[in-house]
């Protein structure tokens, strides 16, 4: 299963959740609201999940193979950071216009 589009779709400036993101697989399956947490140990994803009865959260899909987690991880981070890079880019060029 290879990862053919990463979209991050809302990007937070404060809280613990920095992102909500997309991936679709073999551009055939999407997996919607994937988030980025920034925890105590930096930034890792939380698969989309839903409040159980018994009041915990139960993840709705997620990988089975650790090294399948660590690749989405690894790929969807990146491109967080670009996102990140550019909005970056295209703020400075709009305050830049403005002076």
């Amino acid at each position: 299963m290879t990862i053919t589009d990463i979209r991050i779709r809302r990007i937070e400036k404060e809280g613990k959740m920095k992102a909500v993101v997309s991936v679709t697989f073999d551009d055939e399956f999407v997996v919607h609201d994937i988030k980025i947490i920034d925890g105590e140990k930096g930034l890792f994803i939380a698969m989309p999940s839903r409040k159980a009865t018994d009041g915990e959260y139960k993840d709705i899909a997620h990988p089975i193979k650790s090294s399948m987690r660590e690749e989405l991880q690894s790929a969807i981070l990146d491109r967080y950071e670009k996102e990140l890079a550019a909005n970056a880019q295209a703020e400075e060029a709009a305050s830049a216009e403005t002076e």
